[in-house]
């Protein structure tokens, strides 16, 4: 079959590799109809994630027909569609069974390697390094899925791809963001980056009652996206300092809740700021910190702010003083997919939300490494890219 693959920092290609068979009981397989890319793939190309091997096949936002089935699964048949999600959980052990399924305890198998970088393992996760699992991902012609019992999520309406292919990450990533903060009616609401994920995540806080939505990016078509689509305030970072700007919008006092967006290749509002990076990653590699440690330097006193932007290492120069006296909560974690699908699907399919608001990009596999600069280099336009076989 044809699938991307990473080759190295910069460098993926569609290659012809082996097709995926069935492994164990609880396997299915997948003929892909249409694959996301995310914006969290764009860490592995630029290469912030560790453990990533020549060869591996890419995507976490995939969707297809199920085309084979290990002898466990008997809550899918062989042609229905489905929606995979990125998070692989088990459904039975201690963290499934509360509903924390991105923290699955049995998932990867390479958990050890995990544990020695973070103290604990989390879920395996599709097409994200060995350290997560080696899995292979979803930017492919088929797609082997892991305790297929728990994770695809069946699509019995004519509901096109498009409208329900973001179940797989972004839309329940943007939800989990919004009530990891906690809103309550009348808050208002800063999101950091106007990506996929922020575009979700500003119109899962309206879902929550928010009573403002403030949007912070640079590039001018996500910008307006979040304006037209999301109908936030917006603040063109590369123009107005956002912290003073906050605090003229919210009176001083600065937003309720704030959610970081962004993650790890966040860009620093001056050269002062990225000269800075470059010299500390010279020393020691670290993430890139500037949304996360401006949510914290704007939120207000007793307020929340929450993460699900993907961060891969160590943090540099954190404002913890500012965290700690400020009395402010701190959520993360990646999705907790499996909780948040079906009710999701629910919103899609009442007309409450159409999620294909986001795309921008239609192409082929075939021209997957092209898209992928041109998401990357934020060019033509592209704010969302939707890949099918």
């Amino acid at each position: 079959m044809k699938a991307l693959c990473w080759h190295g920092t910069g460098d993926v290609r569609v290659d012809t590799v082996s097709d995926p068979k069935i492994q164990e009981p609880r396997d299915a397989i997948i003929r892909i109809t249409a694959s996301g890319i995310c914006g969290s793939d764009l860490h592995l190309l630029n290469g912030y994630m560790p453990t990533m091997k020549a060869g591996d096949i890419l995507g976490h936002e995939p969707m297809g027909e199920v085309v084979e089935l290990g002898s466990a699964v008997h809550n899918l048949a062989i042609g229905d569609r489905v929606v995979v999600p990125f998070t692989i959980a088990c459904g039975n052990c201690f963290f499934c069974r509360k509903t924390l399924f991105s923290c699955c305890d049995t998932s990867n198998p390479n958990a050890e390697m995990a544990r020695k970088a973070m103290g604990h393992s989390p879920s395996g996760l599709f097409g994200f390094s060995h350290m997560l699992g080696g899995f292979s991902g979803g930017q492919a012609e088929y797609l082997r899925v892991p305790f297929a019992d728990v994770g695809p999520l069946k699509i019995e309406s004519s509901l096109p791809d498009e409208k329900v292919l973001f179940l797989s990450d972004i839309f329940p990533t943007g939800y989990m963001a919004a009530e990891n903060c906690g809103i309550e009616p009348g808050d208002t609401v800063a999101v950091w980056g106007c990506g996929p994920v922020a575009q979700f995540a500003i119109q899962s806080a309206w879902m929550f009652k928010a009573g403002r939505v403030i949007a912070i990016d640079r590039v001018p078509e996500r910008l307006k996206l979040a304006q037209t689509a999301g109908k936030a305030e917006v603040i063109d970072f590369s123009k107005e300092d956002v912290y003073q700007r906050l605090q003229e919008m919210t009176g001083g006092r600065g937003p309720d809740r704030c959610i970081d967006a962004v993650g790890c290749e966040a860009h620093a509002p001056s050269t002062i700021g990225v000269i800075a990076d470059r010299v500390s990653a010279a020393v020691a590699p670290s993430d890139q910190m500037h949304a996360v440690s401006e949510a914290i330097k704007c939120c207000r006193k007793g307020g929340t702010v929450s993460v699900p932007g993907a961060y891969a290492g160590l943090a540099d120069k954190l404002p913890f003083g500012a965290f700690m006296n400020k009395g402010l909560t701190l959520k993360t974690g990646q999705t907790h997919m499996q909780r948040y699908m079906k009710p999701l699907l629910e919103k899609i399919e009442a007309g409450e939300i159409d999620p294909s608001f986001v795309v921008t990009h239609r192409v082929k596999l075939s021209d997957a490494p092209a898209a992928y600069k041109t998401f990357r280099d934020k060019k033509d336009g592209c704010i969302k890219v939707v890949l099918t076989p």
